[in-house]
């Protein structure tokens, strides 16, 4: 029984629970007339006064747990945090398989036919150019010097008095003969007609004439020769130019 009691309120507390026995069976006895007298006294049945508190007792042990409480309300959504810095770079991921190759698409229509070169004639209203050149050393009597003139392209046809030569004033002054509106370095000619334009000349007179086959001012197909006349200065005598033809 003292081990429950002790078990129960401690040390201190059986303590306090033996004096408070002891108290009552006192005050019982005196009130049942000790000593072998009938009448108790009135300060026999007096409570004493309260002892001391005795310090507490250990802790019990926990106790079972409660259940859960219901679930609050959402909390309000917090403010947006700070943008965090840039992470590393990643390591390059595998390389994917290669997709399918997709159908070939619908054939283009036929470009237009190209001018070049190696067109067999010079189409209509189309113009061609080229230069000329003579030189001519020590010439002793006049004569004429000729020098040819050749298109890169043929012409469907030759033209007779269509050939028109402009020495360098006329070319830099005059020009108009024919239609040649052209310059040296920019050689025009309107269509069915040969331009002859001068850029240099020294000792030699004036162009004789333009023939081909012994015509003059005449062209053929592919080309023509151009005469310039020499006056015998005995010196070195040259002039060179450009030319435009275009086909009629």
């Amino acid at each position: 029984m003292f081990s429950t009691l002790r078990n129960r309120f401690g040390i201190p507390g059986v303590i306090s629970v033996i004096a408070l026995v002891f108290a009552l069976i006192g005050g019982a006895w005196a009130a049942s007339g000790s000593g072998g007298h009938g009448k108790a006294t009135a300060s026999a049945g007096k409570r004493g006064p309260r002892g001391p508190k005795g310090p507490a007792g250990p802790a019990g042990p926990a106790g079972a747990q409660g259940p859960a409480g219901a679930q609050g309300a959402p909390g309000a959504n917090g403010a947006a945090g700070p943008q965090g810095p840039t992470g590393a770079t990643g390591a390059t991921g595998e390389k994917g398989a290669n997709g399918l190759k997709g159908s070939s698409g619908a054939t283009g229509p036929t470009g237009a036919t190209g001018f070049s070169g190696f067109t067999e004639k010079l189409p209509s209203e189309k113009t061609e150019t080229g230069i000329w050149t003579v030189n001519v050393n020590n010439y002793s009597n006049f004569q004429e010097a000729p020098s040819p003139i050749s298109f890169s392209i043929p012409l469907a046809a030759g033209a007779e008095e269509a050939a028109y030569a402009l020495d360098k004033k006329e070319t830099e002054e005059e020009a108009g003969t024919g239609g040649c509106t052209g310059s040296a370095e920019e050689p025009t000619a309107p269509a069915g007609v040969l331009c002859v334009y001068t850029a240099r000349e020294q000792g030699f007179q004036p162009f004789m004439n333009l023939s081909f086959n012994g015509g003059e001012h005449n062209y053929g197909p592919t080309g023509t020769v151009l005469y310039r006349f020499s006056n015998g200065c005995g010196c070195y005598e040259l002039a060179n130019g450009s030319w435009a033809v275009t086909a009629p």
